[in-house]
């Protein structure tokens, strides 16, 4: 275990046109680290005039890069990954201080922002028209793929490098100018990134970032004209405001937002490895991940074994230094999460709840891994995402229940079934709503080819691989005629 050197204060500018810049008004914000609220550094303060500026800057850029060939974008953003994974030192240290990642998370992030550069790479080559046939026997029809333009993408704080890049570079691929606003927990990061693609070779104005607050741009950034595409990934709440502005202008919408998410265990599992599964899936990153396992539906038959041994298992977990290898999970984001993940734990316990270990404070603005067992149905623990190290646990008597109790949810997001009964899983993927089911896996799955999104309150569309790509390209049917 190493600890990082004391390291001056960082300062964060706009990325504008190519350009590190100061926000117009002047301001900055702080940002600081959650695990033990050292200040790390400042960045600029977005505001509505440097919107305009941004979205200048993209439509002069998208005209520059949408016109580049498709190798050249290729080239680009594979130069970009090399980059990213010779600048890993710095951007884990950033990510363990600015994010509260562990150092296993943070290497982690590193790793798939690679991938999704170098997947992107590739789908900029791939944008396959079409032909179909035609009545008119001298007829000839075309469909072409074209980009969008300008697209803005609003990305969180709990993976904020790889969300972000999984957010940026797909709509880059695809010949758009994209204007990022990153999390204002999280600007730091973001910045580094912003540089890294700068260095990468992209035109100008292909990249905007401004860093600041949702609150003071988000509406100016998603009600733009010029704004013709909208990808976030945060809160179902802010989702639905955004879905409601971006209409008025009809920018195309990828959302990716909450989740409630089931995992199965069925009464076939094998405890130790049931208990292995759960644990990533319901605590990796302390429950900050909108695909966390945080509804555990457990077949009878291994109910007693499983939450005995799970129980155990999450008492085991190791919270302690960020950079040490051991730790499961550091710090929750900021004070107001925490408070929610108290109020939802009490409000269960009050009505009834089970707890078999956790409900507290670890230290700081770490909270026990907590699990609870039988929350009533009605309760916000079992409805609404806590966000957080906490697993509900309910026993139903077989397959038909365990079904309808991950269905009883507005959520669809991503789902696991622990079982090693492959027709019994494939019964439950076909009818469980969500928009990833994993077999003998936990419900907090990523790939960068993969199509991820949810369905009902956990969004539209999907990001990743040519999902991502086409999403943010506009259809141009072409017909000619070759005859009189």
């Amino acid at each position: 275990m190493t600890t990082p050197a004391p390291q001056t204060l960082l300062k964060g500018q706009l990325w504008i046109g190519g350009k590190e810049t100061p926000a117009l008004s002047g301001e900055t914000f702080a940002s600081y680290a959650p695990e033990d609220g050292r200040k790390l550094g400042d960045a600029a303060r977005a505001g509505s005039a440097d919107v305009a500026r941004a979205v200048s800057a993209a439509e002069r850029g998208f005209a520059v890069w949408s016109a580049l060939p498709p190798a050249e974008r290729e080239r680009m953003l594979l130069r970009a990954a090399d980059l990213l994974e010779a600048e890993s030192d710095a951007l884990i240290d950033l990510l363990i201080d600015e994010s509260g990642s562990t150092i296993t998370k943070a290497r982690f992030e590193c790793r798939y922002g690679a991938s999704l550069l170098r997947t992107a790479a590739g789908e900029a080559r791939r944008l396959y028209g079409d032909t179909f046939p035609n009545d008119r026997p001298h007829r000839l029809s075309l469909v072409l793929r074209e980009p969008l333009g300008v697209v803005v993408a609003i990305s969180p704080f709990n993976a904020p490098l790889a969300l972000l890049a999984k957010m940026v570079v797909f709509p880059l691929a695809a010949g758009n100018a994209v204007i990022s606003k990153p999390s204002e927990e999280t600007p730091l990061i973001a910045l580094a990134f912003a540089r890294i693609l700068h260095a990468a070779g992209l035109p100008d104005g292909a990249l905007n970032m401004l860093t600041g607050y949702g609150s003071e741009v988000g509406s100016a950034l998603v009600t733009h004209p010029a704004v013709r595409g909208i990808a976030f990934t945060g809160s179902t709440a802010t989702g639905q405001k955004i879905g409601q502005l971006a209409m008025q202008h009809m920018a195309r919408l990828q959302l990716e937002l909450g989740g409630k998410n089931p995992l199965l265990v069925l009464g076939d599992v094998d405890v130790e490895a049931a208990v292995n599964a759960t644990l990533l899936g319901a605590f990796y990153h302390g429950g900050q991940i909108c695909m966390s396992s945080s509804r555990l539906i457990v077949e009878r038959a291994v109910a007693d074994d499983y939450l005995s041994a799970l129980k155990a298992a999450a008492e085991g977990l190791h919270l302690g230094d960020l950079r040490d290898e051991r730790t499961a999970y550091g710090p929750l984001i900021h004070h107001g999460a925490l408070d929610k993940v108290r109020r939802h734990v009490q409000a269960a316990l009050d009505a009834g709840a089970q707890c078999l270990t956790g409900g507290a404070v670890h230290r700081g603005l770490t909270y026990q891994p907590t699990l609870l067992v039988e929350p009533p149905r009605e309760n916000a623990i079992w409805r609404e995402e806590t966000f957080g190290p906490v697993a509900c646990a309910v026993i139903v008597n077989d397959l038909e229940e365990a079904i309808a109790a991950a269905n009883e949810s507005d959520y669809g997001l991503s789902a696991g079934v622990l079982t090693n009964d492959m027709k019994r899983g494939l019964q439950a993927a076909r009818r469980i709503r969500c928009g990833g089911v994993h077999l003998g896996l936990h419900s907090f799955q990523s790939d960068a080819l993969a199509p991820v999104g949810g369905f009902g309150l956990s969004g539209m569309g999907r990001s990743g691989g040519h999902y991502s790509t086409e999403h943010f390209t506009e259809l141009k049917w072409i017909s000619i005629e070759l005859g009189e």
